[in-house]
């Protein structure tokens, strides 16, 4: 559905991105998760066709985005600093979205009108930052899209409402085979909802998975041995971190939850507990292996 293939976009001497790849399947929900100065906004505002790549492809369903009014017109971008026409009404932005997309439905805005709650007469740009945002999602969502590009999409709403908007966008990707993808800092969040997650690094998307394979492969790790821990063990595991508290040895290990408790049994521990990691926790450490400080990140 979506693919960027090998793209380089630059600001004078500045390389934003460099060669990023990712790949993202119709009717799933792709978390981008990185660093800030990553490259996560510079990948959205290329793959919206806001910024042309230097080099490099990115196409929806084989497409080329850059100036395609056939591929923008079933995708809808929610960004974190929107922008509305000075004095229109949410009315006046609904008419609007009306000519743009074929798919609009009059029927779905009125009934959204239901969980949003705010009156379609009210000026958007006299409204908070937050019923600004409601505003975004409830026009987007009327407009039926194929594609949802959210940067940092539910950030200042309240839960009730991140779950409201949540529910009507994972409830499209199931009936309609919506397909999202969304950077976000909050991983918490993304863990619930996404089915692949990209990680990206200095312009680069360094991992990318299915999340289940992401939080199946790095493990918690908590040990005791009567003789202190085995140097021989040591050589056998992958180990990313390793906190000594008294005589109990906590590790974070990457690998399959059944070899590293082979591997551990072997050498008969006192204590043995092995516990998958949160998504938060996987990116701490992960960005840990790539010369960032944890005691900064974490």
């Amino acid at each position: 559905m979506i693919n960027v293939n090998n793209v380089v976009k630059t600001f004078g001497n500045f390389t934003a991105l460099n060669g990023a790849n990712i790949n993202v399947e119709k009717g799933s929900v792709y978390g981008l998760v990185g660093p800030n100065g990553a490259g996560k906004t510079t990948v959205i505002k290329t793959l919206t066709g806001i910024y042309r790549p230097d080099s490099g492809k990115i196409t929806i369903d084989g497409e080329d985005v850059y100036e395609n009014t056939k591929i923008k017109s079933r995708m809808v971008y929610v960004s974190d600093d929107l922008y509305f026409f000075p004095g229109y009404s949410i009315r006046d932005m609904a008419s609007y979205y009306r000519g743009i997309y074929s798919d609009w439905s009059d029927e779905r805005f009125n009934a959204l009108n239901n969980i949003f709650k705010i009156d379609t007469k009210r000026n958007i740009r006299s409204l908070s930052k937050g019923m600004q945002k409601q505003v975004a999602f409830w026009l987007g969502l009327s407009a039926n899209p194929d594609v949802m590009i959210l940067d940092e999409p539910v950030d200042g709403l309240d839960p009730f409402m991140r779950r409201n908007i949540w529910n009507l966008m994972l409830s499209d990707v199931a009936e309609r085979e919506l397909t999202v993808l969304v950077s976000s800092h909050n991983l918490r969040e993304l863990e619930d909802v996404c089915d692949h997650i990209g990680i990206m690094n200095k312009g680069v998307v360094v991992i990318e998975k299915d999340i289940d394979e992401v939080k199946g492969n790095i493990h918690k790790v908590q040990t005791a041995f009567r003789d202190g821990f085995p140097e021989k063990l040591r050589g056998t595991l992958d180990i990313l971190n390793h906190e000594k508290h008294s005589s109990v040895d906590m590790l974070i290990l990457r690998g399959g939850y059944t070899e590293i408790e082979e591997r551990i049994r072997a050498y008969s521990p006192l204590i043995l507990d092995v516990v998958p990691l949160s998504l938060e926790e996987i990116f701490i450490y992960e960005m840990g292996g790539m010369d960032y400080d944890l005691e900064i990140i974490g």
